[in-house]
């Protein structure tokens, strides 16, 4: 039967996300392991807001069941977003493949620190296009797909007739899009045109047993 309701909200803004905006064009290096980024002050105050919306949801649009990323930014975001929201705690399922896309040997880099370090790299990575390039020891789009194709069958089996909140990252929410949408690997790329999933935004999908209908998308009204 699966989910009747999919809720993928990105992270709130993170350390990570403030470097990179802040470098602008100039080269960044930002040391800190992605798996260890933390949220910024606005960030908690977009975790915060984030429980107020699902407080104020009606009753049958409310979560019941939470997926995350192990990543401490998405952990953070959800235990916030749950304090604030004053409900009792929900099961939550740290699952490792919504982790964020992988970025290899470009762990830290910013796109002007790339073409400076990897030129080769970043010509590669203009004529594969986004969405097939895949860095050297990291993962493409296509791979978070594969992975996110994995956990929805999972999903399937496990929140079956119930409401799912996930909290992970802007790469798992457009492969997320590209997978319930049941698209062709050939339009993959198209999914793009739906970048960049905002910091705290909410995506929601929801099923009265057939096909999931898209309801919203990358919606930021609540900050």
């Amino acid at each position: 039967m699966g989910p009747t309701l999919i809720m993928a909200v990105r992270h709130g803004e993170s350390e990570a996300n403030l470097a990179h905006r802040e470098a602008g064009q100039a080269p960044l290096v930002y040391e800190r392991g992605d798996d260890q980024v933390t949220l910024t002050e606005l960030g908690r105050a977009q975790a915060a807001a984030l429980g107020r919306l699902l407080a104020a949801l009606p009753p049958d649009e409310r979560p019941e069941l939470v997926w995350c990323s192990p990543y401490l930014r998405a952990l953070h975001t959800w235990k916030l977003a749950q304090q604030e929201w004053g409900t009792a705690p929900l099961p939550v399922t740290v699952d490792e493949r919504l982790r964020d896309q992988e970025p290899g040997r470009f762990a830290g880099l910013n796109p002007a620190a790339v073409e400076q370090r990897f030129p080769e790299e970043a010509a590669r990575r203009r004529a594969e296009g986004a969405y097939a390039y895949r860095p050297p020891r990291g993962e493409s789009l296509a791979d978070v797909v594969v992975r996110l194709r994995g956990f929805l069958a999972d999903l399937r089996e496990r929140a079956g007739g119930r409401r799912v909140l996930i909290v992970a990252h802007d790469s798992v929410v457009l492969a997320l899009r590209h997978v319930i949408a049941g698209a062709p690997d050939a339009e993959l790329a198209a999914v793009l045109d739906f970048a960049p999933v905002l910091n705290a935004s909410v995506s929601v999908w929801r099923t009265d047993g057939g096909r999931f209908e898209l309801v919203r998308f990358n919606d930021v009204a609540h900050l």
